[in-house]
C-alpha cells in the first residue's frame, strides 16, 4: 500500500483526483501530490563503548528499543531536525561527529527514507516526549529484536566494529 492509496479528491479543491504510477494530479486545481517517502534522522550516541537506546512510549512498535530521532519538519535542515529530536526525546544537544548513512523502510502505509549519525552530547540524558525509558547497551547487551529492522544491521555493525577494535 502507497501513501497516496484511497486518496479520491484533492484535499485543496475537492476535485476528483486523477491517479498516475506515483502520484496523483487534480484536473480541477493543478495540485500534484507524490507519493514520496517521508524524511526522518536518527542518532547513534556512544559513551564508554555503549550505545543509548530509547524504549519507545508511543505506537508503532510500542515498548521496542529505537535510537533517538524522528520525522522532519517540512522544510528541516536534517542536522537541525536531529537536535531538535534529541532535544525532545533526551534532553541533550547533540553534535553530529560522522556521517553512517541513509536507509529506507516501511512503516505503516508509506516508506521512511532516514539519515543516520553517529553523534556525541554532554550531560545527562532523561527520557522525554516519545520515549518511555533510555539505557545504555554494549556490544554484546543489544537488544534481540529493535523497533525498526534497519536498526539491527546498524546496530550490529556498529557492535562487531567495537568487538575489532
Amino acid at each position: 500500500m502507497g501513501v497516496l492509496d484511497g486518496w479520491k479528491l484533492c484535499p485543496r479543491c475537492g476535485a476528483e483526483l486523477e491517479h498516475a504510477e506515483g502520484r496523483a494530479t487534480c484536473p480541477r486545481c493543478g495540485s500534484v501530490y507524490y507519493a514520496n517517502s517521508a524524511p526522518a534522522v536518527e542518532g547513534l550516541l556512544v559513551r564508554d563503548g555503549k550505545v543509548m537506546l530509547s524504549k519507545r512510549a508511543i505506537e508503532p512498535r510500542r515498548g521496542y528499543w529505537d535510537l533517538p530521532g524522528g520525522f522532519l519538519e517540512e522544510g528541516e535542515e536534517p542536522l537541525d531536525g536531529l537536535a531538535r529530536e534529541f532535544r525532545e526525546e533526551t534532553g541533550l544537544a547533540v553534535r553530529a561527529l560522522e556521517w553512517l548513512g541513509t536507509h529506507l523502510d516501511p512503516y505503516e502505509h508509506y516508506f521512511v527514507l532516514g539519515m543516520t549519525w553517529l553523534v556525541e552530547a554532554d550531560g545527562e540524558p532523561r527520557a522525554a516526549d516519545d520515549a518511555e525509558e533510555l539505557a545504555w547497551f554494549g556490544p554484546d547487551e543489544l537488544p534481540q529484536e529493535m523497533a525498526f529492522a534497519h536498526q539491527d544491521r546498524l546496530l550490529r555493525g556498529w557492535a562487531a566494529r567495537q568487538q575489532q577494535a
